[in-house]
């Protein structure tokens, strides 16, 4: 509420004239509060002169207080926070500018009892916005960015303005010496000076330890002037700002080589700019963390370390460490894992201030109020807390989700070259912050040529590790609270694709038994086809009709009860039966017909966690890829795609086989066989329809991809889709297009499953949501189940009916899903530079990455990816409005006065 008191009296007639002064003083009016230092208190006089001393505002109207401030009389400001108000008079000794504007001396009055006067030796563009930066303004201001204001980063520690514009020497070089204090974990130079102080009485010749050398030659180049006379710019943070373009730009060493030697020509001689891209990555060396290499064997059986690091031979097959050629008199291993440490990582979290704010994020900006949001609203996290109660006590702790996942990397080159980095997400961040790239951790990468499948195990031991002696404990510096805390560490769940799934949970993924959430009680039937996964009645209420249906599913009654999801216990009980597992490709395993370890083909490795059998959802079934597979599935059998339909004579078949549908079994006419036409498969001119509609389609920009490119009209043919071309049109489009063209029986259940996967991937859910979703699903395969042949129900098809159980243990999908790690994936794939070396291409890439990532947090008045532009900006034109009402953007073509008519003007 907004109110104008004059002698203690509200006066609402002087609150408009001063808003209607405020609307005619609108050349006065400043982007943000943070402006209020440039206020310019010389236009009181030409409008309103009330004669109340004093104006109360609300807090969250400082657009307002920038307004009035330039018509009140001379009084007060009242303010609800550090500066607690702002005072000017009326006197004689007002300051000029050298463009004639005339300002008043002000005092501001702060919350801790200071006052700050400005009316002696005073600078007011530089002393008055010195002390509101100092001080502070308001700290829970909401800065508008869409209305144009501009959000500009202020750390307290690093503002630093002089009064009295004193000459200073020093570079003006961003928060660079923070930067140097953060990385190499000094928190303060003068506690260093002061320790060194303390040490005068060691000896002369005693050395610094590495991580004093490292601060000590970053704060020699952080204070070395690029060129003689440069005050601007430092050896360190040229090299920083430089290279930081080069990873946001992706220019190419070469360029690179060629951009610096220019410089060494055009700036003054004995300038300090490297020769070349490498001397530039050595001046940046110490701000990274680096990584370690682990030879392997060549057939995956172990790897060369710990017991086994001096050894010459596989001790399983006797296969040799080494490849035949040699490098400089150096043995080259066949395979090299590069294992990139954890725990300096999780601790470069917390030495950067924001960050470790935002780390604090998932238990101090938590609101509980039944809606889910993030990770830590779920019963999953819930669970965890109660059963660790030790480590959910210090809300500091780090709670991960580890990705893992394939790739080749030399682009559209054929090729089966396949890496497989593994990649940690941190979920103590905000919900948008915490799925993002600047917060992935590689930890490992594990070497091509072939895919490591089962024996990834042998890989993840050296993480495993790690992750061991990061539960019990490890000191961290916390910048936000300024002290030391033991920090602990846990693995919250794994998220892959289906069949990765199956290589690190240990659960094959193929077979019988397929379904990872039903296990042993996996309904499938084998038909002359493939086997097919139909056992959806089981989840049914058990008095629904459905149940005792035999003419329109299976032939049978369904009896049974819902299958229950493994627990951890259950899990190792079940591995008992397993026995050892030899890892390695150097001989074919034999399959063990009476093995009663149903599909267990491992123990997985995870197993060796303390923690880990006390997590109820240990790996993740990936949204994204299901949602591909079924929309796949409903796309080709609908279009009748050749190749791709599920519709075949043997899907036939497999109705004659079960007994039903009689509709649909085929004819044999002679030696020809004809296929009844099927109310699902849409007619040629149908077909037409369709391609037409997909071919015209307008979108929002950053909707889709453009799906007309993946239309061929004149063959009536869909090819080429992505994952997300799916995603949108089994969400959105293709329920669309059908409408109209298929029976009432088959559209409806597409166009619920569309739904389904739309509040999945719903940012906001409740635990009433998703029993509603976790009911509908059921309905909805038992309605696809009537309609579609058999063969059209794999294992993916079968899947979206545990999403919803999932979703309340874990959280929405894009949380647990793949599409994060993709993108994630494609980045690390654009490192490779050296085709013959895309490992080592990749690492080196990752670090130089994660170095200036770090810095770039640091960087002010340089587009960075923490404060880069959307895609499409085109920045926001100033004009004359009010800061709060400004549109952002540009307005495209010439302005045209429409006159409206008497109803629409009322």
């Amino acid at each position: 509420m907004l109110k104008c008191l004059i002698n203690g009296v509200e006066c609402r007639k002087s609150l408009e004239e001063g808003i209607f002064a405020m609307f005619e003083n609108i050349h006065r009016h400043y982007s943000s509060a943070g402006d209020l230092g440039t206020l310019d208190f010389n236009g009181e006089s030409q409008y309103y002169n009330f004669h109340g001393d004093e104006l109360t505002i609300a807090k969250g109207y400082s657009t307002v207080i920038e307004s009035l401030t330039s018509v009140l009389p001379p009084g007060l400001i009242q303010l609800d926070r550090k500066v607690t108000k702002i005072e000017w008079r009326n006197d004689d000794c007002d300051l000029k500018f050298e463009n004639g504007d005339a300002i008043k001396p002000v005092k501001l009055h702060c919350s801790d009892g200071s006052v700050m006067c400005m009316n002696t030796e005073f600078k007011l563009h530089v002393g008055v916005r010195g002390d509101l930066l100092r001080k502070g303004f308001w700290d829970s201001y909401k800065v508008w960015d869409l209305h144009g204001e501009v959000s500009v980063r202020v750390e307290t520690s690093s503002v630093v303005v002089s009064d009295d514009e004193v000459e200073d020497d020093s570079i003006e070089d961003d928060n660079i010496s923070e930067m140097i204090h953060d990385a190499c974990g000094y928190t303060n130079v003068e506690d260093n000076n002061n320790n060194n102080n303390n040490n005068n009485n060691l000896e002369d010749n005693e050395e610094p330890n590495i991580h004093a050398t490292k601060f000590y030659k970053l704060s020699e180049d952080a204070e070395t002037e690029l060129y003689s006379g440069c005050k601007k710019v430092s050896k360190l943070s040229f090299v920083v700002k430089l290279l930081h373009l080069k990873c946001l730009n992706h220019w190419s060493n070469k360029s690179m080589d060629a951009l610096l030697s220019f410089f060494k020509e055009v700036l003054p001689e004995g300038s300090f700019v490297p020769n070349s891209f490498y001397e530039a990555k050595k001046v940046l060396c110490d701000l990274g963390l680096g990584y370690t290499k682990i030879d392997a064997c060549r057939n995956d059986c172990i790897l060369y370390w710990r017991d086994y690091a001096d050894i010459q031979a596989c001790p399983k097959f006797g296969k040799s460490r080494w490849k035949s050629e040699e490098h400089g008199g150096k043995k080259v291993a066949h395979k090299i894992l590069r294992h990139f440490p954890i725990k300096p990582r999780l601790q470069r979290l917390y030495m950067e201030r924001e960050t470790a704010k935002k780390m604090r994020s998932h238990k101090e900006e938590n609101i509980d109020d039944g809606v889910l949001r993030h990770p830590s609203d779920l019963i999953a996290w819930k669970s965890f807390d109660a059963q660790h109660p030790t480590f959910s006590a210090e809300l500091r702790n780090v709670r991960l989700g580890l990705a893992s996942d394939g790739f080749q990397p030399y682009g559209n080159m054929s090729s089966n070259h396949s890496i497989w980095p593994v990649v940690l997400a941190t979920y103590n961040l905000p919900p948008w912050d915490c799925m993002k790239n600047p917060y992935f951790m590689m930890t490992l990468l594990i070497p091509g040529l072939k895919c490591p499948g089962n024996d990834i195990d042998v890989y993840l031991q050296s993480m495993i590790e790690e992750l061991k002696e990061l539960w019990v404990r490890v000191e961290t510096y916390d910048a936000h609270s300024k002290s030391n805390f033991l920090m602990h560490v846990a693995i919250m769940w794994t998220i892959n694709n289906f069949p990765a799934y199956g290589n690190l949970s240990g659960w094959s993924t193929k077979g019988k038994l397929a379904c990872p959430y039903c296990h042993k009680d996996t309904q499938s039937t084998s038909l002359h086809s493939k086997l097919c996964y139909m056992g959806h009645r089981p989840f049914l209420t058990m008095d629904h009709l459905w149940r005792r249906s035999r003419t329109l599913f299976d032939g049978k009654v369904e009896m049974r009860v819902t299958p229950n999801p493994l627990t951890g216990d259950g899990a190792l009980m079940q591995l008992q039966a397993l026995g050892n597992v030899t890892f390695g490709k150097g001989q074919k395993r034999k399959h063990d017909v009476h093995n009663n370890a149903y599909n267990w083909k491992k123990k997985s490795i995870f197993f060796q966690l303390p923690y880990w059998k006390s997590l109820m959802l240990r790996h993740n079934l990936d949204v994204m890829h299901i949602e591909r597979n079924v929309s796949d599935n409903i796309i080709s059998t609908v279009m009748n795609m050749v190749g791709k339909t599920k519709d075949t004579l043997k899907s036939r078949y497999d109705l004659m086989d079960l007994g039903i549908r009689q509709r649909l079994h085929p004819i044999e006419d002679g030696n020809n066989i004809l296929l009844p036409a099927a109310c699902y498969a849409l007619s040629p001119e149908e077909k037409l329809k369709v391609c037409s509609f997909l071919a015209n389609l307008k979108v929002p920009d950053a909707f889709s991809s453009n799906i007309s490119r993946c239309v061929n009209v004149q063959e009536k043919k869909i090819h080429g889709l992505k994952c997300h071309d799916h995603h949108v049109l089994l969400q959105d489009i293709f329920p669309v297009a059908i409408r109209g063209l298929l029976p009432k029986e088959v559209c409806d259940p597409i166009i619920a499953l569309g739904k389904f996967f739309k509040n999945i991937y719903s940012k906001c859910l409740t635990i009433e949501d998703l029993d509603i979703l976790e009911a509908e699903i059921t309905i909805i395969l038992c309605k696809l189940q009537l309609v579609f042949p058999p063969a059209f129900f794999d294992v993916m098809v079968h899947l979206p009916i545990h999403l919803p159980s999932e979703a309340k243990l874990g959280g929405q999908a894009q949380y647990r899903n793949m599409y994060p790690i993709e993108r994630y994936l494609r980045t690390l794939k654009s490192y490779v530079r050296n085709k013959n070396r895309p490992e080592g291409s990749i690492a080196e890439g990752y670090l130089a990455e994660e170095s200036l990532t770090f810095c770039s947090r640091y960087l002010k008045n340089i587009s960075t990816k923490f404060n880069k532009p959307t895609r499409n900006d085109d920045g926001s034109v100033s004009n004359d409005e009010m800061s709060i009402f400004k549109k952002s953007g540009q307005t495209k073509g010439a302005l045209e006065g429409i006159k409206l008519s008497h109803d629409e003007f009322k």
